[in-house]
């Protein structure tokens, strides 16, 4: 079986080039990078909170993630600018296409009833959000991940000018969209 980035080579930019009567294969859409972010805010008062999801990202993205912090006081939230409110790791090259490999041929499959994501997640401008609320159907995942409870963001920036082009380039290397609602979120 070949890897994503040779799908993506061999068969995605063909198929999208002819799909969109393209003349040269740079105009074809790519992949530009994947964020992954997690938030922390509900247990801002937990020191060791923080600590643990970033060991859980850590394993399932392979990169160290990067704390993300308040900008500014929020009474109402018992926030303080500064404090610790999220943690994101922006995967590029390899490790992206790794990530986005296990996520289409792992974890998709091994959650449970899971029969596809939705198309709503687009921005208008060819990137795809995509929330879960687990992260057991993880291989990385452990036991200690599960019991915090903790979802993830997922967003795939692409260079697609619109959600037509962009959704074309992920299911050509392999997200399986549904259309209507998901059983991710």
């Amino acid at each position: 079986m070949q890897s994503l980035k040779e799908q993506y080579l061999k068969t995605a930019i063909p198929a999208l080039r002819e799909a969109f009567g393209l003349k040269n294969q740079h105009q074809v859409p790519r992949v530009l990078k994947v964020v992954v972010n997690a938030g922390v805010g509900r247990h801002i008062k937990e020191a060791e909170y923080a600590d643990k999801v970033s060991a859980m990202l850590a394993r399932i993205t392979g990169q160290k993630p990067s704390p993300r912090a308040a900008r500014k006081s929020i009474a109402g939230f018992k926030m303080r600018a500064g404090q610790i409110v999220g943690l994101s790791v922006t995967l590029r090259g390899n490790r992206m296409y790794d990530f986005l490999e296990r996520l289409t041929r792992l974890v998709f499959p091994r959650m449970r009833d899971f029969r596809g994501i939705t198309d709503k997640g687009f921005d208008g401008r060819g990137n795809f959000a995509l929330g879960m609320t687990e992260v057991a159907a993880f291989p990385e995942a452990k036991p200690e991940d599960i019991e915090l409870g903790q979802g993830i963001q997922i967003i795939v920036a692409t260079d697609a000018k619109n959600n037509e082009k962009g959704k074309a380039l992920l299911t050509a290397i392999g997200f399986p969209f549904i259309t209507g609602k998901s059983p991710l979120k």
